[in-house]
């Protein structure tokens, strides 16, 4: 079984494959490789639905001529609990934060807010964050400050009475909230233009227009969020010795 680096054609096998709907295992097999190695490509260079041969393979010597500069990884940080593959999560942490900021999020909030989700506690310290993430203390702050403006994450004290940065499970329900009254805030704000600009001119018309859109949109939003709670969330099992089992809700 060869080892080293994936080569561009191979690469583009693997591009191939996913295009034609392969699983990880079969293109594994026919590159004669891992089904890890695959699985650690393609989470690392965009995911299944977005991989390009050409990207990653410039990605990937990129990421090689990084990696000969100083400041290395903390190898403390590299273990990781359930058996699972540290490269594997890493990639994946990518993934998910380059999916955030595709959807408009500042990278390091992005990278701040992946890794909370992808920890079992589901909460962090500052310092703990500085330490993953490799950064300043001051993009940990900033981060912060805006994740909690939009409800995505919630400060509480350990026993240490240190504060550390928590995400609910329910944490996308608490972001559809946080937008939907962002967008009522905007209705109120658009309807105040109408008054101010005269009912029955073309702007007032204009503004008219994005607050009933804006208006629908926002409480339908409010309303599927609130439904799809209470269908889909999964309470807290308690088993027979009466521990309760850690929640989890979509």
């Amino acid at each position: 079984m060869p080892g080293g680096r994936l080569t561009q054609p191979e690469r583009q096998q693997i591009a191939s494959g996913l295009a034609d709907g392969l699983a990880y295992a079969e293109i594994a097999r026919r590159l004669d490789r891992p089904t890890s190695t695959v699985t650690r490509e393609v989470l690392r260079n965009g995911g299944p639905t977005a991989y390009r041969a050409d990207l990653a393979h410039r990605a990937t010597e990129q990421r090689a001529h990084r990696r000969k500069q100083p400041a290395p990884r903390d190898p403390k940080a590299a273990p990781q609990p359930h058996g699972r593959d540290p490269e594997a999560v890493r990639a994946y942490e990518e993934t998910f934060t380059t999916v955030l900021v595709q959807s408009g999020m500042p990278k390091m909030t992005a990278r701040v807010l992946a890794c909370l989700i992808t920890t079992d506690a589901g909460s962090l310290t500052a310092s703990e964050l500085v330490e993953r993430l490799q950064v300043s203390p001051a993009s940990i702050s900033k981060a912060i400050a805006f994740l909690d403006g939009q409800g995505l994450v919630r400060r509480e004290r350990d026993e240490g009475r240190r504060e550390r940065y928590a995400v609910d499970n329910d944490v996308w329900y608490q972001s559809m909230m946080a937008s939907a009254r962002s967008t009522a805030h905007l209705v109120e704000t658009a309807r105040q233009g109408v008054g101010v600009l005269g009912p029955h001119t073309p702007a007032a018309a204009r503004l008219e227009n994005i607050a009933r859109f804006m208006d629908f949109v926002s409480e339908s939003i409010a309303r599927a969020a609130e439904q799809a709670r209470e269908i889909l969330h999964v309470k807290p099992e308690t088993p027979p010795d009466g521990n309760r089992v850690g929640p989890f809700s979509l």
